[in-house]
């Protein structure tokens, strides 16, 4: 499992990002709970925020950037496609295959330019 120093080194100047993140989910939706959980050899390891009953947020470690990975289910894309969330990100989730959960989109974060997205993205997912 992943340290948080191991974590640091391996983010670069995207740990902070990561760190925002994780604070703004726990802080704003007290009923979160986050671990760290191990998908096997091929995936490695992710950082999950989850509720009681599903994942609202992945966090997965890269070489100095990292990803987030969402699944949306058909209310919430619904109101993600009639928000101020950037065109990129609502072409990516309509161009996403729909599974019984929903549909996954990843975003890859090396800088602070989706953050504000990202954001919107959790309450959406949360509230939805």
């Amino acid at each position: 499992m992943p340290t948080e120093e191991s974590l640091k080194t391996a983010l670069g100047d995207s740990y902070e990002i990561w760190k925002n993140l994780e604070k703004f989910a726990l802080e704003k939706y007290p009923n979160l709970k986050a671990a760290w959980h191990f998908s096997g050899e091929k995936f490695g390891w992710s950082f999950r925020i989850k509720d009681s009953k599903r994942v609202i947020l992945y966090l997965l470690p890269r070489e100095n950037f990292f990803k987030t990975a969402l699944v949306f289910g058909q209310k919430a894309t619904e109101k993600i496609l009639e928000s101020t969330i950037s065109e990129e990100i609502k072409t990516e989730l309509k161009a996403a295959k729909v599974y019984a959960e929903g549909r996954g989109i990843r975003i890859e974060v090396r800088d602070n330019t989706p953050f504000l997205d990202i954001l919107e993205l959790i309450k959406i997912k949360v509230t939805n």
